[in-house]
């Protein structure tokens, strides 16, 4: 079982969002509501940035990444549930990793937040691959370093280029609707299972929590 990370293990939406305002508002005087920030998540910061705003880029990075950090342990949230469902995971003798467009030491940076650290040691994230979601790169990279088919691999993500990430790797793709997608895009994405949930989750995993 492959995890993406933001809107799906951790609540970090809240985060991201104000954090992008933020550097945007600051640097070049831009105001972007919340759906807009919440479309960008999913793809490495620096892509959109140089896609959206070539010139001011690194800028904007530098005011986005220090506002982050200075924010991430009061604005990030656990997932009621997750601790219980990779508990559940492990029991069953399931592999997990997370698989993130983020860099690995901010992953990191919020798995140890969250408690999830012992439970997740292995990660993905944004320098282990050139090719970020929503191509399959990184979900193939995972699935290599655990050894197995990536047909025998299930992504569970919140955002749009994660179901597509998953389809292009021929993973199962579910998806989470706590997170950055609205039902409707992640449906018309090709999600193979939407959910609400983290016992919905479970279900659609084959595991049962606990009580």
């Amino acid at each position: 079982m492959l995890f993406d990370f933001d809107g799906t293990l951790g609540d970090s939406i809240e985060l991201i969002v104000a954090s992008t305002r933020h550097a945007l508002s600051t640097v070049v005087g831009i105001e972007v509501d919340d759906r807009a920030a919440r479309a960008w998540i999913g793809r490495p910061l620096r892509e959109v940035l140089e896609e959206q705003h070539p010139e001011r880029a690194e800028e904007i990075l530098a005011a986005y990444l220090e506002w982050n950090l200075a924010h991430h342990d009061e604005l990030i949230r656990e997932v009621p549930g997750v601790p219980e469902l990779l508990d559940a995971l492990h029991a069953a003798g399931v592999r997990t990793a997370v698989v993130s467009s983020k860099r690995i030491e901010t992953v990191r940076l919020g798995l140890d937040v969250l408690g999830l650290s012992g439970r997740l040691p292995d990660v993905v994230g944004q320098e282990d691959t050139t090719v970020h979601k929503p191509g399959p790169d990184p979900l193939l990279l995972a699935a290599s370093r655990m050894g197995v088919d990536p047909s025998e691999c299930v992504y569970v993500g919140d955002a749009v280029v994660d179901v597509a990430a998953a389809r292009a790797a021929q993973m199962a793709a579910v998806a989470v609707t706590w997170g950055a997608g609205t039902p409707e895009d992640l449906r018309a994405a090709g999600a193979d299972e939407l959910v609400d949930d983290v016992p919905a989750l479970a279900r659609v995993l084959g595991v049962a929590l606990p009580g």
